[in-house]
């Protein structure tokens, strides 16, 4: 895709969110289901049975990461949505570039 060079720190910053977007359900995934300590539950009488177990909850460490992430997350992607390099394109321009940064650090297929 043909387009205007994208900035460095532009580029940096959309490859940051990426990494940190994808650290958060990483996160998630090896936490405790529950933030709080819970004794679970089993709900078999509704039309769809679940269950969770016990939860010993995050620790505030983990809750500090948690929010950390997600702090770094809003700060990048208005860091990127408001670039002043988006106020140097119109129209089909700005969309070929949004695409090209969006797409700047994929891995090509083998």
């Amino acid at each position: 895709m043909d387009g205007p060079a994208l900035p460095a720190d532009l580029l940096a910053a959309q490859q940051e969110l990426h990494e940190t977007a994808a650290a958060l359900p990483a996160l998630y995934d090896r936490l405790p289901w529950s933030v709080e300590a819970h004794g679970g539950f089993k709900d078999p009488d509704i039309w769809r049975p679940r269950e969770r177990p016990a939860a010993e909850g995050w620790s505030q460490e983990d809750q500090a990461e948690v929010q950390r992430l997600l702090d770094r997350r809003l700060e990048l992607t208005i860091s990127v949505s408001t670039h002043a390099f988006w106020t140097t394109l119109e129209g089909p321009a700005r969309v070929t570039a949004r695409m090209m940064l969006k797409h700047a650090h994929d891995t090509p297929a083998a």
